[in-house]
């Protein structure tokens, strides 16, 4: 079975800092920047883009969907 590598993009100008995504991450690849948007939030970003697998749950789970995961196979 082909392993399967994901990749999230937040749109971080859209982004209100909520966390939920990174609760809903369950390989821990998620985490709030140190930096804040142009609206004085902190955003969300890969931490551990190695660890993703493009299950989505921050996707579905995001309140302002500013969040697209792709999935590829690896090789």
């Amino acid at each position: 079975m082909a392993r399967v590598i994901g990749a999230v993009v937040v749109d971080k100008e859209e982004c209100k800092g909520c966390s939920v995504c990174v609760e809903a991450c369950p390989h821990d690849v998620l985490a709030l920047h140190f930096e804040v948007n142009s609206k004085g939030y902190h955003y969300s970003y890969m931490k551990s883009p190695e660890a993703c697998v493009g299950c989505a749950n921050c996707g579905v789970v995001c309140p302002d969907t500013c969040i697209t995961v792709y999935r590829t196979k690896a090789s």
